[in-house]
């Protein structure tokens, strides 16, 4: 007998059933690798958090600067957080590296793509709490009576340390950092009242990028989620889309409740 060939309904049905099964297994599978890069991100976050605070119990109770500028022979230097970048535009190790492990992995988000916004970081994502922890220098300018840059911790305003924090449940340390320009790696609070700068203060609020959600890590080390993001009480609706592209990027708080510590 001569086998007997699919019949043109029959091959219909099969890839109908096959096209069915497909539509269902992968967005599943898609949410699969979402959640692990969401669980793989508060890892980090958890590591950035430990991180700071070992280096704040070796330098007298100070968290690690958020940005220093200091005029070297070659040139001036940034010095964040994370990174610094020279004149010459190498990119060397930050103040937390030493107590990484596996830094170039850590202090890249896994769910963000983009290149870094600021200078030439290799890995981004993260933003650091500025506006209350952070120490941040102003730009280097020459002091009159000395003919000398003044630079570095010099002209900055310094970070609460540690012993000043009491909301440590609540506050935000680390968190996935984004504006419409990408990431963004110094966390503002709502508040303009420190930096003075409304667009300045859009450009450092939290990605929601986890499935509308962003993560953080608070100041007691514990990473928490949130799924709300603010506009916060001073952000015009002009900065709010120009600049921080709101919803897809927020703040914690419509006031500073999530960043100061106080």
């Amino acid at each position: 007998m001569k086998p007997r060939a699919f019949t043109l309904v029959e091959t219909l049905v099969v890839i109908g059933i096959l096209s069915t099964l497909l539509a269902i297994l992968l967005p599943a599978a898609s949410s699969v690798r979402a959640s692990a890069r969401a669980t793989e991100c508060q890892s980090n976050l958890r590591q950035l958090g430990i991180a700071s605070t070992a280096y704040a119990a070796q330098n007298a109770d100070h968290y690690p600067a958020a940005l220093l500028y200091k005029m070297r022979p070659e040139g001036l230097s940034t010095i964040a957080w994370d990174f610094e970048s020279h004149a010459n535009g190498s990119v060397t190790s930050g103040a937390l590296w030493s107590f990484l492990g596996g830094p170039d992995k850590v202090q890249q988000c896994p769910e963000f793509l983009g290149a870094s916004t600021f200078g030439n970081d290799p890995f981004t994502g993260y933003n650091y709490n500025t506006t209350y922890i952070g120490a941040e220098g102003r730009f280097p300018t020459m002091d009159p009576a000395s003919g000398r840059w003044l630079d570095g911790w010099k002209s900055a305003r310094i970070g609460l340390r540690v012993g000043q924090i009491r909301h440590t449940t609540t506050v935000a340390l680390f968190g996935d950092g984004g504006w419409k320009g990408g990431a963004n790696k110094f966390m503002r609070a709502p508040s303009n009242a420190i930096e003075n700068d409304a667009s300045l203060v859009a450009a450092g609020a939290q990605a929601f990028r986890h499935k509308n959600c962003t993560a953080f890590c608070a100041a007691d080390g514990h990473v928490s989620s949130c799924t709300q993001a603010c506009a916060g009480a001073n952000t015009t609706l002009q900065l709010q889309r120009e600049i921080m592209d709101f919803p897809r990027n927020g703040f914690l708080s419509e006031d500073d409740a999530a960043y100061d510590p106080r």
